[in-house]
């Protein structure tokens, strides 16, 4: 008699993106039984990372650019969660170029209230007297991160230009704004005023369209700088390298998110 019981259903894919294409490079090239489709002028990368289904696609630079890929990887491919990655500037004084910060929180440092010429900062979204809230930033599930960081403990990454240590992995906040950040005495604000740890353009925007869908997020950030005066000079020095360290470490944790 012909069995009557169903094949296991095949999981859920993550949504792994990036502003830029060079971020992901590795790890598109990584992926068994690829295929692509153009979707609202995006292409998005289907397929396979050991054994876990993934749609990988570049959202372009920004906050709005990273909401909306997010929007709709979701709505088109029924996402798991989603993830975020590439390069960011170093915020934490400790940190070097290479280094790799897993967001537990992240937060739009550009958002708030325009008061007495400064920003008060407040969650993107909301005004203090209209629709006030508690909350400030998105917080990564407890669990998920605990998972990774297991999942990585004694896992080495390879160093950076002339640096022989091999780069750290950190979890700290990662902050979001629409602004690339080339200037020491904003660096030291930002790490002061936010604890921040490293400082980007899509994190925080990914989050906040993720909890409107209820799906999880991460955000994974290699240092290609350290938001100082030669950022821009740091950034195209080392985007390639700490990229592909970036990639190495997603490919590690994709079987336990």
């Amino acid at each position: 008699m012909p069995s009557t019981m169903k094949p296991p259903s095949e999981p859920r894919p993550i949504a792994v993106m990036s502003a830029l294409n060079q971020e992901i490079a590795a790890l598109r090239a990584n992926v068994d039984r690829p295929s692509t489709v153009d979707i609202q002028g995006s292409r998005i990368h289907r397929g396979h990372i050991h054994g876990r289904p993934v749609v990988i696609a570049n959202t372009g630079i920004g906050k709005v650019n990273a909401a909306v890929t997010t929007a709709l990887l979701v709505e088109r491919f029924e996402i798991e969660m989603v993830l975020f990655t590439g390069v960011a500037g170093g915020l934490d004084p400790d940190l070097d170029v290479g280094d790799i910060v897993i967001a537990e929180r992240t937060v739009g440092h550009d958002t708030g209230v325009l008061e007495r010429g400064r920003l008060q900062h407040y969650q993107a979204g909301h005004v203090p007297f209209f629709n006030p809230t508690d909350r400030f930033g998105y917080t990564t599930d407890p669990e998920l991160l605990e998972r990774v960081m297991e999942t990585i403990e004694g896992f080495d990454l390879e160093p950076i230009g002339d640096r022989i240590d091999p780069p750290r992995i950190v979890v700290g906040t990662v902050l979001t704004g629409d602004q690339f950040v080339n200037d020491p005495i904003v660096r030291e604000r930002l790490h002061s005023e936010f604890s921040g740890t490293a400082v980007e353009m899509e994190g925080a925007a990914m989050a906040q369209a993720a909890e409107r869908f209820g799906v999880p997020h991460l955000v994974i950030r290699a240092l290609s700088d350290l938001a100082g005066v030669e950022s821009h000079i740091d950034f195209t020095r080392f985007f390639e390298e700490v990229s592909r360290n970036s990639g190495r470490l997603i490919r590690r944790i994709l079987p336990v998110l």
